[in-house]
C-alpha cells in the first residue's frame, strides 16, 4: 500500500482521509499535516491510528503521494517547506483551486503532478473530481490520483485547460443545486405546505432524480420527457420555467464561474 500524506487538514483533506480508510487504506499508511493544534486533535480523535504531524516535512518522508490540501494562498509555502523530505518520485496531487501545475511544478521541481477539481459532495463520498497530469506525470500518476479521488467519488481525466470549465460546473453546481432546492422549497410554502414537509419532499426528490440518472440507461432528457405528459402538469411547470430563462441562466452561470476562475488563476 502507498504511503499518502495529506497536507491541510480541512474538510477536504479530511474527506479524502475518510475516502481512504473507507476504501481499504491502512490508518499506519495515512499522514496529515496540520498547523493548528486544536484541529489536529480533533483529527486524531476522529481518526485513531493515521498519524497527525505539525510539519509537511514531517508527513511527506517517505510518502508516495503528498495531496495538497490546503487554501490556495498557502501552496507554495506548505510546498517549500515539504521540500527538503520530499522523496524525487513522489507524486504531489494538488486540490488547490485555482493553482496552475506550472505554479506547483515550480516548488517541487522534477517530481510529477497532478492537479484536480474536485467538489463539497466528496464530503459524503459522492463527489465529482476532474484530474490534468503535468509534465513529468505519466498514466501510471494519473492512475493512482484517479485511485486516490475515486475513494470520494467518480474522476474524470481532461485537459488543464479544461478545469477552469470544470470550476464553473461541478466545482460550482453544488451551490446551483442547492439554491434550485431552496427556491422548490419556497414555492411548496407558497402553495401551502409546511415548511418541514417540503424540505422532506423536495430533498428525496433531488435524490431520487439523481438515482434515476446514476443507475439508470436513460438520459436527462429522455427522463424529462418520460415525466411529461402532453398538456399536464409537468409540462405546464417546464413551460414557466423555459418562459422565464431558467436554461439560458444555468448556461450563463457557468460561463460566468468559468470566466471568474480563469482570473483567480491570473491573481485577478
Amino acid at each position: 500500500m502507498i504511503r499518502v500524506a495529506v497536507l491541510g487538514g480541512g474538510r477536504m483533506g479530511t474527506a479524502l482521509l475518510g475516502g481512504l480508510l473507507q476504501s481499504g487504506w491502512d490508518a499506519v499508511d495515512l499522514c496529515v499535516a496540520e498547523a493548528e493544534p486544536e484541529r489536529r486533535h480533533e483529527i486524531e480523535t476522529a481518526y485513531p491510528g493515521v498519524r497527525v504531524v505539525p510539519s509537511a516535512a514531517w508527513a511527506v518522508a517517505d510518502a508516495g503521494v503528498a495531496v495538497v490540501a490546503v487554501k490556495p494562498g498557502d501552496v507554495r509555502d506548505v510546498l517549500e517547506s515539504a521540500m527538503t523530505a520530499l522523496g524525487p518520485e513522489t507524486l504531489v496531487l494538488s486540490l488547490a483551486a485555482g493553482v496552475k501545475i506550472s505554479a506547483i511544478e515550480e516548488c517541487v521541481p522534477g517530481r510529477p503532478v497532478v492537479r484536480a477539481m474536485p467538489n463539497t459532495p466528496a464530503l459524503v463520498r459522492k463527489g465529482a473530481s476532474a484530474i490534468a497530469g503535468g509534465s513529468s506525470a505519466t498514466d501510471i500518476h494519473l492512475d493512482l490520483a484517479e485511485r486516490l479521488l475515486g475513494a470520494v467519488g467518480v474522476v474524470a481525466r481532461v485537459g488543464e485547460h479544461l478545469l477552469d470549465a470544470v470550476t464553473g460546473l461541478s466545482g460550482s453546481g453544488p451551490a446551483y443545486v442547492f439554491l434550485v432546492v431552496e427556491s422548490m422549497v419556497e414555492a411548496g410554502v407558497l402553495a401551502g405546505i409546511p415548511r418541514e414537509t417540503a424540505e422532506l419532499l423536495v430533498t428525496q426528490t433531488l435524490v431520487g432524480s439523481a438515482a434515476l440518472l446514476a443507475e439508470g440507461d436513460e438520459s436527462a432528457e429522455q427522463l424529462r420527457a418520460a415525466v411529461t405528459s402532453p398538456g399536464g402538469t409537468t409540462a405546464a411547470g417546464l413551460r414557466e420555467l423555459e418562459t422565464r430563462g431558467v436554461r439560458a441562466a444555468f448556461l450563463d452561470a457557468v460561463a460566468a464561474a468559468t470566466r471568474r476562475s480563469v482570473e483567480l488563476g491570473r491573481g485577478d
